[in-house]
Order: C-alpha cells, then sequence, then structure tokens
C-alpha cells in the first residue's frame, strides 16, 4: 500500500476504496467471491495529475488492482457498498459536525509557537489495510481474539478493512507526524441492534512530546528524564520515569475532559476507569453521566514505547485516544437508531442543515413506523463450526437496512440428541416508510433458505 503524502508537500491524495464484486458463487461467508478493487482520486491538490476516463461514479480511475478470495475472505457485497461514502466527510451531516468541532478544540489546544495548530488532519486515508497495520504495528498479540475472522472483515488473508482508525498510528509516527487525528470508517462484525452497526466511524489522536516540550525549559534538563529501568507497574512502563508519565496523563486527561466540555457542556459529570489496551499502558476510558447513567466516551493512554521504537522515534513519549463520531452524535443530539446516519431521508439530514457545528440542537423523530417481528428457529450443525456473527452478515446481506435488530432469545441443547438449537428474534422496521408482513416473510424465508444452504443449518 502507498503510504498517505505528506501535509509538508501541501498535497493530499484521497483515495477511496470504490468496490466492485464479481459474484463466483453461492455466499457463504468464505472463499467464494474476487473482489476487484478501483482506487480512485475523488480529490486532489496535486499539480501533476494525468487525467483519465470517467468511470459511472464519476472518479477518476487511478489504478486496478484484483484481490484474490481465500480461505479468510468474509466480506459481503452488502459491506462492501458502504466504502467511499464517507459520512464524515459529508457538508452538514451530523458526524461532519462533531467531527469539526472535534477539529477546532484540537486546533486551539495545542499551538506552534508561531500560534500555528500543531495537529494535522487526516480523515481520507484508505480503509483496505493490512494485518500488520491492523494488529502487529500495535503490538496486538496473535493469538488475540480481535484478530479473528468472527470479529472482522477480511478480503483474504492479507488484506482486510481496518477495524480501528489506530491502524493508521504507527505509519504516520514513521512519516515523522507528532500531533495528528485520523478520522475514517472502521468495519467490525458485531450484534444487531439500535446502536450497534458493522460500519462506524472513528477518531484517532496522537501527541508525541520530547523531554523539553514536556518539562518546560530549564537550566539544568540533565535533572529531568524521560526514560528508566524499571520495573512495569499499574502506573507506568519499564522504561518511562514516572514523574513524565505523570506529566503526559495530566495533558492527556486534562485535553479529553476539555474535549468533553465542549461538546457536553461545562457541568458535565466525568470519571475516569483503568482500562487494558495491547497499544497503550497506563490506560483508560472517560466515562460521562448522561440521563443519571454512565455512559463510556472514548479510550486512551500512554503509548507503548516499543510501538515509537518500532516507528523510528527513541527520543520521545506520547499518548494516544480514540472515540466513536457515532455514539458522540447519538448522545449528543439524542438521535436514537444508528441506521439514521446512513439515511438519506431530507427529514432526518435537514435537521442538521446549519453551518455552525457548534450548534445545539435535538433531533426530532419525523415519524415512527411500526415493527414487524419474525423468530426464526434451527438446529446448530453437529460439527462445531457455527459463528452467530456469520449469521448476524447473512441477515445484514439479505435484509439490508429494513433489520432493525437480531436476538438471541432461546439456547436449547437436545439432552438425547446432543444438538443445539438457536432461536433468533428478528425485528424488521424500514426507516423511511410502512412495511408489510408480506414483504417480511418474503425477506425471512430468504434468510431461513440461504441460512440453511450456507450455515448448514435445519431450520426447526
Amino acid at each position: 500500500m502507498k503510504p498517505p503524502p505528506q501535509r509538508s508537500q501541501r498535497h493530499e491524495a484521497i483515495f477511496l476504496g470504490n468496490l466492485r464484486l464479481r459474484e463466483t458463487g453461492r455466499y457463504n461467508g468464505s472463499s467464494l467471491f474476487k473482489i476487484t478493487l478501483i482506487k480512485t482520486i475523488a480529490k486532489a491538490m496535486v499539480s501533476n495529475i494525468h487525467k483519465v476516463k470517467l468511470n459511472n461514479s464519476s472518479n477518476l480511475i487511478r489504478k486496478k488492482k484484483t484481490y484474490d478470495a481465500d480461505e479468510m475472505t468474509n466480506v459481503t457485497p452488502r459491506i462492501l457498498s458502504h466504502l467511499g461514502r464517507n459520512l464524515h466527510l459529508q457538508k452538514h451531516h451530523p458526524l461532519n459536525h462533531i467531527s469539526q468541532r472535534i477539529t477546532k478544540f484540537m486546533y486551539s489546544r495545542y499551538l506552534s509557537p508561531r500560534g500555528n495548530p500543531l495537529f494535522s488532519i487526516h480523515d481520507r486515508l484508505q480503509p483496505i489495510v493490512t494485518p500488520h497495520q491492523n494488529f502487529d504495528s500495535l503490538l496486538i498479540p496473535k493469538d488475540h481474539v480481535s484478530r479473528k475472522k468472527s470479529d472482522n472483515y477480511y478480503i483474504n488473508k492479507d488484506f482486510l478493512l481496518r477495524a480501528h482508525t489506530s491502524a493508521h498510528q504507527s505509519e504516520l509516527i514513521s512519516m515523522g507526524f507528532d500531533n495528528f487525528l485520523v478520522m475514517g470508517d472502521v468495519y467490525r462484525r458485531d450484534e444487531i441492534d439500535a446502536s450497534h452497526y458493522p460500519v462506524f466511524h472513528q477518531v484517532e489522536g496522537v501527541r508525541l512530546t520530547t523531554k523539553s516540550e514536556l518539562f518546560g525549559s530549564h537550566q539544568n534538563m540533565d535533572d529531568f528524564q524521560l526514560f528508566e529501568n524499571t520495573e512495569r507497574s499499574e502506573t507506568q512502563q519499564g522504561v518511562h520515569n514516572l514523574e513524565a508519565v505523570k506529566l503526559l496523563e495530566a495533558d492527556l486527561k486534562g485535553c479529553l475532559e476539555g474535549l468533553a466540555m465542549t461538546l457536553f457542556g461545562k457541568d458535565a459529570e466525568m470519571r475516569w476507569v483503568d482500562a487494558y489496551f495491547p497499544f497503550t499502558h497506563p490506560s483508560w476510558e472517560l466515562e460521562v453521566k448522561l440521563n443519571d447513567d454512565w455512559v463510556e466516551l472514548l479510550g486512551c493512554g500512554v503509548i507503548e514505547q516499543e510501538i515509537l521504537v518500532n516507528a523510528g522515534v527513541i527520543d520521545k513519549v506520547g499518548w494516544a485516544f480514540g472515540l466513536g463520531l457515532e455514539r458522540w452524535a447519538m448522545k449528543l443530539y439524542d438521535i436514537p437508531d444508528i441506521r439514521l446516519f446512513w439515511s438519506s431521508d431530507s427529514g432526518f439530514l435537514s435537521q442538521f442543515k446549519f453551518d455552525d457545528p457548534s450548534t445545539n440542537i435535538k433531533y426530532k423523530t419525523v415519524s415512527q413506523y411500526p415493527q414487524c417481528v419474525n423468530d426464526i428457529s434451527f438446529w446448530l450443525p453437529r460439527e462445531g463450526l457455527y459463528e452467530p456473527s456469520d449469521f448476524y452478515d447473512l441477515v445484514r446481506n439479505i435484509g439490508g437496512s429494513t433489520v432493525e435488530q437480531v436476538t438471541l432469545i432461546d439456547n436449547f441443547t437436545h439432552p438425547k440428541k446432543k444438538l443445539t438449537s438457536h432461536c433468533y428474534r428478528i425485528v424488521y422496521r424500514h426507516m423511511e416508510r410502512t412495511l408489510t408482513q408480506e414483504e417480511v416473510n418474503v425477506i425471512h424465508k430468504e434468510i431461513e433458505k440461504t441460512a440453511s444452504e450456507s450455515l448448514n443449518v435445519v431450520i426447526r
């Protein structure tokens, strides 16, 4: 993968994955797809662009690359259809408003001696990454659960759709960036309900500092150290000076508390909770009290020094944080269903058509269409080769945005047959019109048929 160009060159290439899928067989969640990727440049501030013919989506075709499917392939056509949507870049979209407010806050908080913002913004990086970028560069162990096919969308064993914007952290650090935000779409196989969707948007923030930047200028800088050889503990890594860690922690928490107060109000009640992430230590989660409930807003911590060393940085320490734009937007605007972010309904989008991102509004439901509820029960295959995430993806692929929620309501093992049965309740509701039960029955029958054929389950 070609690394993103440096901002110092005053240009920015935007790579969008405009994926075309040639189906070579019936979907079974494995290797029945060959994916043709058309890397396109949607915008470029480069003087030597060579014009080529436009495709149907009016994108400039830059390079055609084919990804061969293998045993790791589990990405579906419906998931691929989200690539290039870039909701966080669409003017007046609620995710764009949130990202602008975050950017404005970071710009104003960290300034160079000349008064210029220190943070650079990287919001158009290609979402197709390697396992090294997504896992290895962040010190995620080879046997860590987050690498599993049940958690990720793999194109093949060599490429996947990024599960977090942290996948670009090491690469940007190695290019010389010390203060940056990465914004973009991320992909995870997850449950189906009003607050979970397989595609969402994240912001990753990274700040690196030298000894003089962290401690300030003193007559005898030898009295201040970033590093020391010590035992790793709950409060510090084995290579960090404790005083340096405490200064990093104060800067990080002060920054994120300020960001939360900027969006949720200066009187927002907050608390810090100790956490664990493979790529930071110590680590924390920030929770804010909203409507009498504590809500996790983000995760953060001191970057593992090994990550910096591997990226070629040996004289700095740093912190990082990650947050989900949809979660912040849902809490800030009282948006009840995560599917609304992908809606083209003017009744939704028109409520956010304002130019000042700091405008405070509460979403008003345009109309509430009735639900249709159908249950599906089946015996699992004897071999035990069944993952609930495969069934969720199958439902998404067939039902699309008409599926509001899928819930496992019964898990039964027959005492004599030694077979396990699952019963799922599927809630159907269209965001823009009323669904008839007849329409839902057609979709539901197709789900039953495809589940039987591709997941080797027996419908009850």
